[in-house]
C-alpha cells in the first residue's frame, strides 16, 4: 500500500519519535498488554485474592504473582502507551490538529491518573506492615487501609473497576477513538488500524456506560474487557510497525530534505 509523508510527518527531526514509540507501541502489544495478569493466571494455580487481607497473605508468599495480580505491569504498559501517544501526535497533526490534541490530552490524563492510583506497591508496603504487625488493633487497622487501597484500584473485586479505574479506562479509550477516527483521515495509517481502534475503544466505552447503567451484571466484564484488550493488541501493534516503517522511511530516503536544518521535502511516498 502507499503511502505519503507529507511536509510535517517527513520531517527528519521526528525520526526519533517515531521510532521509540514504535517500539514503545510494539512492547506495549506484545510483553506488555492489558490482560496479562489474567493470561499468567491460567499457568498459576492459585485462587484469586477476596480482601485484603487475602491480599497481604498472597504478597507474603509469592510477591511476584501479587504484584502482577495488582496489575503493576499496567503501570508499564500506560508508560508505554504515552509515548505512543506522543509519537501520534507527531503522526497524525496534519491531519487534524486539533482533535489529534484532545486525544492526547485525554490520553495523558487519563494515563497520569492510572500511574497515581496504581496500588501495588501500596498494597506490598501494608502486606509487609501486617506481617510485622504485633497487635490486633494495627492489624484491624492495615486491612482496614488494604481495603480502601482495593477501592480505588482498577478493578477491586469481580472485574468491577474503582473509582480512578473507571476514569483512567474512560478517558484512555475516549483517546483512542478518537485517534482512530482521525486515523481515517490520515495517509499515515491505513483504515484497517483505524477501525481496530474504533472497534477496540467503542468496546472499552461501551463497558463504562453499561457499568454505569447496569450495575451488578457480573458478565460485562467478562465480554467487554477481554474483546477489548485483544483488539487493542492487534492496534499496538499495528501502529508499532507503521511507526516504524515511518522511521525507517525518514531517515533513510534520499532527498528528504536537509536533515541537518530539520528542512522537509513533500511529497515523499514510499511503500
Amino acid at each position: 500500500m502507499t503511502q505519503i509523508l507529507n511536509d510535517e510527518t517527513s520531517n527528519f527531526g521526528w525520526n526519533g519519535l517515531y521510532r521509540a514509540g514504535g517500539v514503545a507501541a510494539l512492547l506495549a502489544g506484545v510483553l506488555f498488554r492489558r490482560n496479562i495478569a489474567a493470561e499468567i493466571g491460567l499457568f498459576v494455580q492459585h485462587e484469586s485474592p477476596a480482601g485484603a487481607g487475602d491480599w497481604f497473605a498472597l504478597l507474603q508468599d509469592n510477591r511476584l504473582l501479587g504484584l502482577v495480580h495488582l496489575n503493576i505491569l499496567d503501570v508499564v504498559n500506560y508508560a508505554l502507551l504515552a509515548l505512543m501517544f506522543l509519537a501520534l501526535l507527531a503522526v497524525l497533526r496534519p491531519a487534524n490538529r486539533s482533535a489529534v490534541t484532545i486525544a492526547v490530552a485525554l490520553g495523558f490524563l487519563g494515563i497520569a491518573v492510572y500511574l497515581a492510583s496504581n496500588t501495588a506497591l501500596s498494597m506490598l508496603s501494608l502486606s509487609n506492615q501486617y506481617a510485622a504487625a504485633t497487635s490486633e488493633a494495627q492489624r484491624a487497622g492495615l486491612l482496614g487501609a488494604g481495603e480502601a487501597m482495593l477501592a480505588i484500584s482498577r478493578f477491586a473485586s469481580a472485574g468491577a473497576p474503582g473509582s480512578a479505574g473507571y476514569l483512567s479506562l474512560l478517558l484512555v479509550a475516549a483517546a483512542g477513538l478518537i485517534t482512530s477516527l482521525v486515523m481515517l483521515r490520515s495517509h499515515a495509517f491505513n483504515r484497517a488500524t483505524a477501525y481496530v481502534g474504533i472497534v477496540a475503544a467503542t468496546l472499552d466505552l461501551a463497558y463504562c456506560i453499561a457499568y454505569l447503567f447496569l450495575p451488578g451484571v457480573e458478565m460485562l466484564p467478562v465480554f467487554f474487557i477481554p474483546a477489548a484488550g485483544l483488539l487493542l493488541m492487534v492496534w499496538h501493534i499495528l501502529i508499532g510497525w507503521r511507526l516504524l516503517r515511518l522511521a525507517k522511511a525518514v531517515s533513510s530516503s534520499p532527498g528528504l530534505g536537509d536533515r541537518s536544518k530539520g528542512k522537509p521535502t513533500a511529497g515523499l511516498f514510499t511503500t
